[in-house]
């Protein structure tokens, strides 16, 4: 009773006060930002795109903001390429997943309307922002245009069908919003890609500037996705129209290649090691810095093996004669399985008897499957410098390249084949890539159809574990046929049975949780 009776005592003093100082009331908290104390100046409009970018490193994106986080690492263990569950990508390759199973499926749906808001509310707020200049206001808000269009295309691409909001956000209002239609949501994505692409530079020039949007990157990210409209999934009788467009987006980057600075970097091994980051290749990647902002790529890598290769990877890799060790000829010898093969498999993965970080190695040093992932890792042959020996979560800061110009090359190989046949822009294309690790070319004379298959084969074994491969097999619909079969180590035992339900697991659930907040969230068919 006592306390009570002081606390009534001084919010009485404290009401009396007021009513002698209305202005004591009229105070804004030191420890926060407030939505209406905010946009006041360009450091804070600088601060608040940089909030656009930084969703890219959450969970639900690419990972690396959690300690132990790197799902841009686990997305093909939904494939043949790896074997893996967390966030729950090897559940979906077992088809275990439902709208309750969390993991990844709960946490891009989230994170991809979390950068969406942040999005929104730049290209809101900015236009007010004392001393921001129309050419500032021009190129920032095209930053913001693209990452919107990046996170809608998440959506449209896993999803189907979400809610379109354009809009600062507002619970009381976008709570409640049913799905919008897919086609919709991507003649928004399109529309912003172009307004970005009209905006960005070129290059950068100032290092400072290093990481952020490029004209290149918003004309990479649109070739990428008329590709996936184009393809079999979106289009099962075929648009030769969709093709086109997919093809001319990717040209129009290969043609300001020169200006960009576009080209392949020498050395494919090293083109994934932090030392070379923002080379010559890289379109758009996702910047990590430690201490500021690292990820956890080395410690997966090195030491929990979340994201072991399979055997059908593995023997994805033709050997160095250009042949595949299934066919007649190659000089594949199953006592030597390693040897003699793709130089991409040496630069990508390990083996039993290889050589890593100064030792030999044998099935038990990856007992998983027997296979490590070094690609996106400084691990390698060589014993590592003292201090970077066993780094933890968070300690790594190689950059995850989410475009980078040899996709740009296949996209427009792909495209091409599907519009005029393998004619010699495709060879070229394709012998650009083959070239840098001394591959053979592809051989000469190939009908449409052989060419896809080529193609295909191609694009696995070049972008192995760069979060490609389960979207190429979604939209090539190959996927329903690789993962109804078994997953096995490196000596072709059995490890689990991978399940795909043609009828549902196209496109993934809305989220229990969501839809329990929005009843107005139709959910997709079969779950």
């Amino acid at each position: 009773m006592q306390q009570l009776k002081i606390w009534a005592l001084g919010g009485l003093m404290t009401v009396a006060a007021a009513a002698c100082n209305t202005s004591l009331l009229d105070v804004n908290p030191t420890d926060r930002y407030l939505e209406n104390t905010f946009w006041q100046n360009m450091d804070q409009a600088n601060a608040g795109l940089n909030g656009c970018y930084s969703i890219l490193r959450n969970d639900g994106i690419y990972g690396g903001k959690g300690s132990n986080n790197a799902t841009a690492l686990w997305e093909e263990c939904a494939t043949p390429n790896l074997y893996g569950n967390t966030m729950n990508f090897g559940t979906m390759a077992r088809s275990d997943h439902s709208a309750a199973t969390g993991g990844i499926i709960t946490a891009r749906w989230a994170d991809a309307y979390g950068g969406i808001g942040r999005c929104n509310t730049f290209l809101e707020k900015a236009p007010s922002v004392p001393g921001m200049s129309q050419a500032n206001l021009e190129r920032m808000s095209a930053q913001a245009l693209f990452l919107r269009a990046l996170y809608y295309s998440m959506l449209t691409t896993y999803y189907g069908d979400a809610p379109l909001i354009l809009t600062t956000p507002d619970p009381n209002k976008d709570g409640f919003l049913p799905r919008t239609p897919r086609a919709q949501v991507l003649t928004q994505v399109f529309k912003d890609l172009d307004s970005a692409a009209k905006y960005l530079p070129v290059k950068y020039t100032a290092a400072t500037d290093k990481g952020r949007v490029t004209k290149g990157a918003a004309l990479a990210l649109k070739a990428r996705l008329l590709l996936f409209e184009a393809s079999p999934l979106m289009n099962p009788a075929g648009d030769l129209q969709k093709w086109k467009d997919a093809e001319n987006a990717a040209k129009a980057v290969m043609d300001i290649a020169g200006q960009a600075g576009y080209d392949l970097f020498d050395d494919y091994r090293a083109l994934f090691l932090p030392q070379n980051e923002n080379n010559k290749e890289v379109i758009f990647d996702v910047q990590y810095m430690w201490p500021e902002q690292g990820n956890s790529f080395d410690l997966i890598c090195r030491q929990y093996n979340t994201n072991a290769p399979l055997l059908d990877l593995v023997m994805a890799y033709p050997m160095d004669n250009g042949l595949f060790p299934t066919e007649a000829g190659s000089g594949y010898d199953p006592a030597k399985p390693y040897e003699n093969r793709d130089p991409r498999m040496y630069a990508t993965l390990t083996f039993p008897g290889d050589m890593y970080m100064g030792n030999i190695i044998d099935d038990k040093r990856f007992a998983i499957t027997g296979f490590g992932m070094k690609k996106f890792s400084i691990y390698d042959r060589d014993a590592p410098p003292s201090d970077k020996s066993s780094l933890v979560g968070g300690q790594s800061e190689t950059n995850f390249i989410v475009l980078r110009y040899a996709d740009v090359l296949m996209m427009y190989a792909e495209a091409r084949n599907e519009t005029s046949g393998p004619d010699g822009t495709v060879y070229a294309a394709l012998k650009e890539i083959r070239d840098r690790v001394d591959m053979p070319e592809i051989a000469a004379g190939l009908n449409p159809s052989q060419m896809r298959e080529a193609i295909r084969k191609e694009r696995r074994i070049e972008f192995a574990g760069e979060a490609t491969y389960y979207n190429d097999i979604r939209r090539w619909k190959t996927i329903e046929t690789v993962m109804n079969s078994d997953a096995k180590k490196y000596n072709g035992s059995f490890l689990e049975t991978r399940k795909f339900d043609v009828k549902r697991d196209y496109w993934w659930p809305i989220p229990t949780a969501e839809r329990d907040l929005n009843p107005k969230l139709e959910q997709n068919p079969f779950y």
